[in-house]
């Protein structure tokens, strides 16, 4: 049976709150992006061709920043960036090899056209494919088990969640989102893709902290440029204030000095041409946020299979479980759980599940343990199915 633990926790956020989200265009998420990129587009290649999904684990990606020279109404690139794709993969079943490399390379090229509208993926970016065969005893243990059979975990980790979001980490979420959700050719063309918002709340005092690359060719002058920061603080604002936080301190690009020339412009939209670097798993768990005061990971979910890896798997269970816990138990207000696999077990048989609750009137924690059960045993039964999921891209990795 199932070792699953019940207790009690308070629940409601307390006097301080830190929330931050790594935008689409970061160098972080860029290397998030194209690891998670490599490891669907190989799924796919994997069941077009033998039927089902083969070991891979492709997570190990790396950006090195290029140089670039911005400048209002133009700007160069003058060394490209470089990413290097690592990991292993199944790349030869008898006598048929893999494109790997092009899977790889060609992948991330177009993920790159598709999500920064002001960088050539072709001219502005080297990409470098490094995946290799995996080892031959996690290869074995993923071909352990029959095809129709639960898979196996490949590892010993800790998967986490928690519902329900706060306010704040709402607002932070969907800041970023709206901000980049836009048709980004057409609407306010300046600002990049290399987005980051940190919120921070002392009580009911709340600061949000907005970065955006702006994009040079589409700024004639510094009024320009000050008019289009102008209105991304407006939009901060605007959605602060739907969230219930009307008096939303806000300032954005805030390394700027324009008496010094200093302003946050770029060339392609995201500091990667220049000013930063990236790795995948350093950026936004698998909720979207970075969340100090709440339960996290290091596990970096993006571009491990899904099939059997439970540093991706149980992330997303445990997130699943407290939202529906606190979705479907009318007594939960608040839920954090933690799953904790073991190498070679089922991955429907966790080593131990722990859910803290917290409830309406103070009601006992362990009075709803069965109904805990009831859900947890579901979502540990879907286990098997999270792979169709990611490789639908229905559900994110970061």
């Amino acid at each position: 049976m199932l070792s699953l633990i019940v207790s009690a926790f308070a629940g409601a956020p307390g006097p301080v709150e830190i929330v931050e989200r790594k935008g689409l265009g970061h160098p972080d998420s860029i290397c998030d992006a194209l690891a998670e990129t490599l490891s669907r587009n190989l799924c796919r290649e994997y069941r077009e061709r033998f039927g089902t999904i083969l070991h891979h684990n492709v997570d190990k990606a790396l950006l090195c920043g290029g140089s670039a020279a911005p400048a209002l109404a133009g700007g160069k690139v003058l060394d490209p960036i470089e990413v290097y794709l690592a990991g292993r993969a199944t790349v030869r079943i008898g006598g048929e090899t893999l494109p790997i490399g092009e899977i790889a390379v060609e992948g991330s090229r177009a993920w790159l056209r598709t999500n920064l509208h002001a960088l050539d993926a072709r001219r502005h970016v080297r990409i470098h494919n490094r995946i290799r065969p995996g080892s031959a005893d996690l290869r074995e243990l993923f071909a352990r088990r029959p095809r129709d059979a639960v898979p196996l975990a490949n590892d010993t980790v800790v998967g986490v969640g928690y519902a329900p979001l706060s306010q704040l980490e709402r607002l932070v979420l969907s800041l970023e989102r709206s901000i980049n959700g836009r048709d980004r050719a057409h609407d306010r063309p300046a600002w990049g893709e290399d987005v980051k918002v940190m919120g921070t709340r002392q009580h009911d005092r709340v600061r949000l902290t907005v970065a955006c690359a702006m994009i040079g060719r589409y700024l004639p002058d510094t009024e320009a440029y000050l008019a289009e920061k102008s209105a991304l603080e407006d939009k901060a604002r605007e959605l602060a204030a739907e969230y219930g936080f009307a008096a939303c301190e806000v300032r954005a690009n805030a390394a700027d000095d324009v008496e010094a020339n200093a302003m946050y412009l770029t060339v392609t939209g995201t500091s990667a041409e220049a000013g930063d670097d990236g790795q995948v798993g350093r950026g936004n768990r698998v909720n979207g946020l970075i969340t100090p005061y709440r339960p996290m990971v290091l596990e970096a979910a993006a571009g491990k299979n899904p099939v059997s890896h439970v540093g991706k798997i149980y992330n997303v269970l445990a997130r699943e479980i407290a939202e529906t816990l606190v979705a479907t138990v009318p007594e939960i207000t608040a839920t954090e759980c933690v799953i904790t696999s073991r190498i070679g077990a089922p991955i429907t048989e966790p080593e131990l599940l722990h859910v803290r609750v917290a409830t309406q009137d103070g009601a006992p924690a362990a009075s709803l343990e069965s109904a805990i059960r009831d859900i947890v045993d579901c979502a540990l039964r879907r286990a098997p199915k999270v792979a169709d999921d990611f490789v639908a891209g229905t559900i994110g990795a970061f």
